[in-house]
């Protein structure tokens, strides 16, 4: 019996046939479903998805990249150039670009000094950019820095050295506390502005004008949309909106007067300010000591800071604007002017002034400051000599609430309105003042020496030169401006910028003014005037009042020498004046810490920063005339 094998089996046509077909239809099917598949991704990709992807591709190929718009000009109203800008470099990195930061930074500070301060900054600004935001490290490259970079650039992926105009103060720290300056941009400041606005820019106003004015002179951003290869570099602009520079600012300030208060101040620390009586504008605002802005432009190390911050005299405060000091005697001719307004007083009462005051009922002496005291007076005469006496006895008679509800008038207690941040208020007590402030009922003791301009009574320098001017214009007291005038990119001419009248004293008698203002006039002029010196050799007749602010009270019973009495415990002087006297053109208030006596200390500041003034509008008034009277 013969067996076979399987390996010998007879094959079955059919059952290979059939398999081949099973086998050829899954093969087709999936064939089928692969095609089917990659048409339905063609489909996707180069249908559904193709704004998408194109959009993507142009992003890789294509980015937009802010401009930033140049800072407007400062000048001063005679034309100087007191804000500039100035083509700097600063060093960029983008993070995003960049696998290790710190690493880069060690590396990067062997061509290029990058401090601690600048890595910390740095690490600030990444906080509040985007990954893909090129972030400053470092400004005002010097030409060295940046030729050591552009050799080794290769190197240093996501890192540039870009051109940008940098903020420039040509006067230094003669102009601080009006300019103020511009600094690095950071989170509160982008909090506060329009953050698209500001996407290509790295600096902001930080104090002063600067600040005030951001919106004025920081213009408006522009765009670029550039080409880039696959290392991200520009080949091309494929698009360009222009940035609109910002606007130039013309201050009122006068620098040359500037200049003659800072220099008639010495090393004095002090303030200066000066105004138009005609129309508010603000001729110079000075305030000694001060600091360089320039220094924290480009960012300003704490070391740095630190040594101005722990400077004598505070350079950072800016006195002409927040410095609260008793007006003394310069109180006096506003104080004579609420006795005649209000009837208390006439210009022929007269007041007998032996060298001491006394309240009814009280046993305390107020004193004048002659030990003899100055005889019979009236208003007139008691300015001239500054007799203490007499408003002794006229607040005394007019009392607290008369005098404050008159004085509020010429701005005395409340802020002027200039358009500066940070100005001080002052104080113009009342009964109701300090009740809510100290809750204390108010004294009769208070009240007589309020009027000499001692006790509560707090001024800032830019609020006395203001109520002069308020004074000597017949009761038009104006906000003070810095700003003149408005000029944009183009334009030939500038916009002149009007101060606002903030009160206008309507109820007055002129013949009332007129008295208090001879008065002042005595003051300089008089046989017996307080500031009789500043007279001799004048060039233009000054009107004006002394004025002594106490620092601190000495022992009454005992005679001191000037070099008896620490510096820092000398008396404040103080001097209101103005010019010339027929037509009044600048109205001015000094004050010199710790000067001591204010015809010695202060007046001579006030005759240097009037002259300089005057002089110059002399000249420019022949200078019209010539051009006027000149024939073709």
């Amino acid at each position: 019996m013969i067996s076979y094998s399987n390996e010998h089996a007879i094959k079955d046509p059919r059952d290979e046939q059939r398999l081949f077909r099973r086998r050829a239809r899954v093969a087709f099917i999936t064939i089928v479903v692969s095609i089917l598949a990659l048409l339905s991704r063609f489909v996707w990709l180069q249908v559904l998805s193709h704004e998408n992807f194109v959009t993507r591709s142009e992003s890789n190929r294509v980015s937009i990249r802010p401009v930033a718009p140049n800072r407007g000009l400062i000048y001063d109203r005679r034309g100087r150039v007191i804000a500039e800008n100035r083509p700097a470099y600063r060093l960029e990195i983008v993070p995003e670009k960049v696998k290790d930061i710190n690493a880069l930074l060690d590396e990067l500070s062997g061509l290029i000094e990058i401090s601690e301060d600048d890595r910390k900054s740095f690490a600030k600004s990444r906080r509040y950019h985007r990954v893909f935001d090129s972030i400053p490290v470092k400004f005002n490259l010097s030409e060295q820095e940046v030729a050591r970079f552009a050799v080794n650039q290769h190197r240093f992926s996501g890192v540039n050295v870009v051109p940008y105009l940098a903020r420039y103060y040509p006067y230094g720290q003669l102009l601080t506390h009006v300019i103020g300056y511009v600094g690095r941009l950071d989170a509160t400041d982008i909090a506060q502005v329009d953050a698209g606005n500001y996407r290509g820019t790295r600096m902001i106003g930080k104090t002063g004008i600067e600040q005030f004015q951001e919106t004025e002179l920081h213009g408006t951003s522009g765009f670029e949309r550039v080409e880039t290869n696959a290392s991200g570099r520009v080949l091309r602009v494929l698009e360009r909106q222009d940035a609109i520079p910002g606007t130039d600012l013309v201050l009122s300030i006068d620098v040359a007067v500037q200049q003659a208060a800072w220099d008639a101040l010495g090393e004095r620390p002090g303030s200066v300010v000066a105004i138009d009586p005609l129309d508010g504008s603000v001729i110079a605002l000075v305030s000694k000591p001060a600091y360089d802005p320039n220094m924290f432009v480009h960012g300003i190390s704490q070391r740095a800071y630190d040594k101005i911050l722990n400077s004598p005299g505070r350079p950072l405060f800016n006195r002409a604007l927040r410095g609260g000091y008793e007006p003394g005697s310069t109180f006096k001719p506003f104080v004579g002017l609420a006795g005649l307004e209000l009837g208390v007083v006439t210009p022929q009462t007269r007041v007998f002034s032996n060298g001491t005051f006394y309240i009814k009922g009280y046993s305390r002496p107020y004193r004048d400051w002659k030990e003899a005291g100055h005889g019979w007076v009236t208003i007139s005469s008691a300015l001239e000599q500054s007799v203490n006496t007499y408003f002794y006895k006229l607040a005394l008679n007019m009392g607290i609430d008369r005098m404050h509800d008159y004085l509020v008038q010429f701005g005395f207690g409340s802020a002027t309105g200039i358009d500066v941040p940070g100005e001080g208020k002052g104080v113009l007590p009342s009964r109701a003042w300090k009740r809510a402030v100290h809750n204390e009922p108010w004294y009769p003791g208070e009240t007589v020496i309020a009027g000499i301009g001692q006790g509560f009574n707090v001024v800032t320098p830019l609020q006395l030169a203001n109520a002069v001017a308020t004074l000597v214009n017949g009761g038009k007291r104006y906000a003070p401006r810095l700003l003149y005038a408005t000029k944009q990119a183009g334009d030939k001419r500038a916009q002149r910028v009007r101060a606002p009248v903030a009160f206008q004293i309507t109820e007055k008698d002129p013949k009332n003014w007129q008295v208090v203002l001879d008065g002042m006039d005595r003051v300089v002029n008089g046989l017996h005037g307080t500031a009789r010196a500043i007279a001799v050799g004048s060039r233009y007749r000054v009107a004006g009042k002394t004025g002594t602010a106490q620092v601190y009270q000495l022992d009454k019973d005992k005679n001191y020498k000037a070099s008896e009495v620490a510096q820092s415990l000398r008396d404040h002087a103080l001097f209101i004046a103005f010019a010339p006297v027929e037509h009044p053109r600048i109205a001015i208030a000094v004050v010199v810490e710790h000067g001591g006596v204010g015809s010695r200390a202060a007046a001579p500041v006030a005759r240097a920063t009037l002259e300089a003034w005057l002089d110059q509008e002399t000249g420019l008034k022949i200078k019209q005339a010539s051009k006027q009277g000149s024939g073709p």
